[in-house]
């Protein structure tokens, strides 16, 4: 008789354990859990706003060397003035003008439209370089002020040249396209607005 009960506890045992797992084998049929990667990334707000956090991107780099002059005519001589101004003009984009749908995505294609190139920073001259190459004769802190106004906008004119505009516009669209394909879109197309 402990036989038999034993048998028949085990029998019982037996019947739970495959009633439990067909009730857990149709419980769980429509449910899965895949594993994958999508190949679209759409361009979140949070994205757009870390391109817009790398400010200021220079794409070219131009040394201005400016000598410039002034005379007074006197009476008796004339007193002369000649300084040489050095400055480095970066050129580049300021990513916080990006608009806000500057960035279109569709599957693994990314359009970007960039702000225009453009002098980064507006004090490029190097003061400290400044030199003296000629004085004769008293000079005012407002003469030399205009003196450095000139050299201003002299290396403004011998820098800021199309050439150069557009040398930057080429590196800045070759380096955000290579950016964009490294973080996964393959077709990439970058337009700087002129």
């Amino acid at each position: 008789m402990a036989n038999k009960i034993k048998i028949i506890i085990a029998a019982a045992i037996l019947i739970v354990i495959i009633a439990g797992f067909f009730w857990l084998k149709s419980a769980t049929k429509d449910n899965y859990i895949s594993l994958g990667s999508s190949e679209a990334i759409d361009p979140t707000p949070t994205q757009i706003q870390a391109i817009k956090d790398i400010g200021e991107w220079e794409f070219l780099s131009v040394s201005a060397e400016e000598m410039v002059d002034t005379v007074r005519k006197g009476f008796f001589k004339d007193d002369e003035l000649v300084r040489i101004y050095y400055g480095t003009l970066r050129l580049g984009i300021d990513m916080k003008q990006l608009a806000p749908d500057a960035i279109t995505v569709n599957g693994d294609s990314l359009q970007m439209t960039l702000p225009k190139v453009g002098l980064l920073d507006k004090d490029f001259i190097d003061e400290a370089k400044t030199k003296s190459f000629y004085e004769s004769g008293k000079w005012s802190n407002k003469d030399r002020e205009a003196l450095y106004q000139k050299a201003y906008r002299q290396m403004i004119l011998h820098c800021l040249t199309k050439e150069n505009l557009e040398a930057a516009q080429t590196n800045g669209e070759a380096q955000m396209q290579h950016m964009m394909q490294q973080l996964g879109y393959k077709n990439v197309t970058i337009r700087i607005e002129k």
